[in-house]
């Protein structure tokens, strides 16, 4: 019984991070770039798996104790968090329906010191990072007995997703060329972030 709550909760942590990363923001985008013009990808792709995941240790652990000295923060937040959800959900809808976006590896080479800055401050300084792995991911946390298995199972995600994505760039860059390859990926990733609030409201 141990094993299967151990292996429950790290699965559980591994969908969600791995759904919330999937949306390609200003981080996602930089680090796509950064693979197709094959710069630096080892260096980005760890400093933004390690930015994850000291963001969703901080989420887990700060939350639980959070809740210990404010329980009812948790039904709050659970709130909080489907609304937020649902919203983003509903924005990726829109991009799906409109449509136009476009990758393309613009912009010559730079040195290792401005990519890793830039790096740095699309992770640190986007407020939609510290909803994702603080608050949304530790308040989905407090559902899990093992807490420790779920952080490892979202961290993990992070590692996976931007290595993958940054070597894997080359392989993505035709099909991202396409803008309906937009559309297809904000339409899977409003069904994801739906799937995930209704999960939040009915637990």
């Amino acid at each position: 019984m141990v094993a299967k709550d151990l292996s429950s909760a790290f699965t559980a942590g591994f969908a969600l991070g791995f759904s919330l990363i999937l949306a390609i923001g200003a981080q996602n985008a930089f680090v796509l770039r950064q693979g197709l013009k094959r710069q630096f990808v080892f260096a980005i792709c760890l400093t933004c798996a390690v930015s994850d995941a000291m963001l969703i240790i901080a989420g887990v652990a700060g939350f639980e104790w959070l809740t210990t000295v404010l329980p009812g923060v948790v039904g709050v937040v659970k709130w909080a968090g489907a609304l937020f959800l649902f919203g983003y959900g509903a924005l990726s809808l829109r991009s799906a329906y409109v449509g136009g976006e476009k990758l393309q590896a613009s912009g010559g080479a730079q040195s290792f010191s401005t990519a890793l800055l830039t790096c740095l401050a699309l992770t640190w300084l986007n407020p939609h990072v510290y909803l994702d792995t603080m608050m949304l991911i530790g308040s989905i946390s407090v559902q899990y007995e093992a807490k420790t298995a779920f952080a490892f199972g979202a961290a993990l995600s992070s590692f996976v997703f931007f290595f993958a994505m940054g070597y894997g760039a080359r392989l993505l860059a035709p099909v991202f060329a396409q803008p309906m390859a937009w559309r297809v990926l904000d339409g899977l990733i409003c069904l994801v972030m739906w799937s995930i609030a209704i999960s939040l409201l009915t637990h």
